[in-house]
């Protein structure tokens, strides 16, 4: 059989191509990477005598990529982005008193019943989004949706009110 060197070469495109099929859109060389271990561990087990090793190949490194899509989902769900931990800074500047949080209280009152409380389950209680969805009786994507459209609307009125 051929050295690991040559089988990653010839199956490389393979890798390219789940991760297309898959829709990946981002961090491209973790999936990359775990599809290269697959391709490894499945030509390490592979056994000549049950059949072609190119469908074994691609089913292992399918496999692999739909686990790390399923493990960095459940990540997502648990576990907030630590761009968002920077929400009770965006208003203000170092010059600015401890008590003064440049117009966020303002906007804050602007936003409606459920805004806010998705806020303060957010970033005020540290709820998961799960925990969101749970509360709110929709889906986490409709949380991922929510908060999305909620941080938006906090930048632009802040930055409306600077102006």
């Amino acid at each position: 059989m051929k050295t690991f060197e040559e089988v990653l070469e010839q199956y490389g495109p393979m890798l390219s191509a789940v991760i297309r099929k898959l829709h990946i859109y981002r961090d491209y060389e973790q999936f990359r990477q775990a599809g290269r271990v697959a391709l490894w561990q499945a030509w390490r087990r592979f056994d000549e005598t049950k059949g072609d090793f190119t469908p074994y190949a691609y089913r292992s490194i399918y496999g692999a990529m739909l686990d790390e899509l399923k493990r960095e989902n459940r990540f997502s769900d648990v576990h907030m982005p630590a761009e968002d931990d920077l929400l009770e800074f965006a208003a203000t500047t170092p010059e600015q008193s401890e008590t003064d949080y440049g117009g966020l209280e303002d906007v804050v009152t602007d936003l409606s019943v459920q805004e806010r409380e998705l806020l303060i389950l957010l970033f005020v209680d540290r709820s998961s989004q799960a925990t969101c969805a749970a509360h709110f009786g929709i889906s986490v994507a409709g949380v991922k949706k929510r908060k999305e459209r909620l941080l938006l609307k906090l930048r632009k009125q802040l930055t409306d009110r600077r102006m």
